[in-house]
């Protein structure tokens, strides 16, 4: 968060997260979201900002040349849909790339955080796994 932001001054949620999408998984502006936010993904789901800091810092540092290109943003009221490609490198010996399509859907709380963060697969859980020996 910037010392404006800080200060007080209105935030553009959708321009925070154009750059932290550009920048994922490093420098994510967790300020954003509420303290309980609710995560859900086709893999895993659950309950926290410190549980969500954690994924992400798992992503980082267990992944090799993570990259989240974001395809589109939009907001109506309080809910935001995204559409993006999330794409890495498996720490595995043949070094296999990965790649997921889909979307997200974060929506606020009264006071502007996000308080729930969905994203959808445009491909199965097993589209996934697959890769890992398709390349």
């Amino acid at each position: 968060m910037s010392a404006a932001q800080a200060a007080g001054a209105p935030v553009n949620i959708l321009n925070v997260l154009k750059a932290d999408y550009a920048q994922f998984p490093r420098n994510q502006t967790y300020a954003l979201y509420d303290p309980q936010v609710y995560f859900k993904d086709p893999w895993i789901s659950f309950r926290g900002v410190t549980q969500y800091r954690w994924m992400i810092g798992f992503i980082e540092r267990s992944f090799l040349d993570v990259r989240m290109e974001l395809h589109d943003i939009r907001q109506v009221d309080d809910l935001i849909q995204s559409d993006w490609t999330l794409s890495w490198i498996a720490p595995l010996p043949w070094k296999p790339a990965l790649s997921i399509s889909g979307r997200s859907e974060l929506t606020l709380n009264a006071a502007g955080l996000i308080q729930s963060h969905v994203d959808f697969w445009n491909c199965s859980r097993w589209d996934v796994v697959k890769q890992l020996f398709s390349r």
